[in-house]
């Protein structure tokens, strides 16, 4: 599966974003160990070594742990899993209303329109 990354960004912060998503929404499971950075690269169709970069960023923000012979694991921190999902939410609330507001949409029609996009999805 090769994903189609955007140019206006270095890749391997993409990589973060695609891999914090796997965590907030369970495609990567707590704990779980985290596929070789060389059967990522494979799968993103990208340099190893940008794969090794995103990997180790999730590292320095404690949403992944490496044990030195058997690889890297997701952290088990479900307070960190919990905050990031709620950051994620935050970020791509605040670009929707963003959005909204520019193109002249006021608050109770962006209320609205969510309102009906929740009530669109029970049916």
């Amino acid at each position: 599966m090769s994903y189609k990354f955007d140019e206006s960004q270095p890749i391997y912060l993409q990589l973060i974003e695609i891999f914090k998503t796997n965590i907030a929404n369970g495609t990567w499971q707590a704990g779980e160990k985290i596929d070789s950075v060389r059967n990522l690269a494979l799968s993103f169709a990208v340099n190893p070594n940008t794969v090794q970069r995103a990997l180790v960023e999730l590292e320095n923000i404690g949403l992944a742990y490496s044990q030195r012979t058997t690889g890297r694991f997701v952290t088990q921190n479900q307070v960190l899993i919990t905050n990031l999902k709620h950051e994620m939410a935050e970020h791509k609330t605040r670009d929707f209303v963003s959005q909204m507001q520019a193109i002249d949409i006021e608050q109770k029609e962006i209320l609205d329109l969510v309102q009906r996009c929740l009530n669109s999805e029970d049916n």
